[in-house]
């Protein structure tokens, strides 16, 4: 079992508290198996309103699933506790976002998508719904007659 945090990096333009909005965010991560090093082709998604019992009933995970290679399951947990906004002061700067704690697994990989959210650094002004699948997102902000933006978008997985 071991703990991985995704780290998010970005350059802010006027917005800070980019965030996954809601326990229904979709986390789109390959996960590769711990056991025969398997990596499905396709997106998998986790969230935090999802919860599947594990063999012998003590806990739950996020999502269980079983290796079509070695057919071994393996499960993976989003530590909702450890959910951090990426802030303005953190631009151009690695910072861990979500912790994943995983049995079998590993993510490889993190596809940004829609769902996230952010706001205007000195007017507040919220932005629901930013899609950063295309590692890039921009807008303008009324309130202070400026062009907001979230460019660059990369991430890394940590072991923690």
């Amino acid at each position: 079992m071991g703990k991985f945090g995704l780290q998010f990096k970005a350059t802010l333009e006027n917005v800070t508290n980019v965030r996954p909005l809601g326990d229904d965010f979709r986390w789109f991560l390959k996960l590769k198996c711990g056991n025969c090093g398997e990596i499905p082709d396709k997106w998998q998604y986790v969230t935090l309103v999802e919860s599947v019992p594990l063999k012998g009933g003590r806990s739950s995970a996020s999502m269980v699933q079983k290796c079509k290679l070695c057919s071994r399951e393996n499960s993976i947990d989003i530590l909702g506790d450890t959910i951090k906004p990426y802030n303005a002061e953190d631009s151009e700067r690695f910072k861990t976002m979500v912790q994943f704690e995983c049995r079998g697994l590993e993510p490889i990989d993190f596809q940004p998508q829609a769902g996230f959210a952010a706001q205007g650094a000195e007017s507040g002004t919220q932005f629901p719904e930013i899609n950063l699948q295309e590692k890039d997102w921009t807008d303008y902000d009324e309130k202070v007659s400026e062009s907001v933006g979230i460019y660059e978008v990369t991430h890394q997985f940590i072991k923690c």
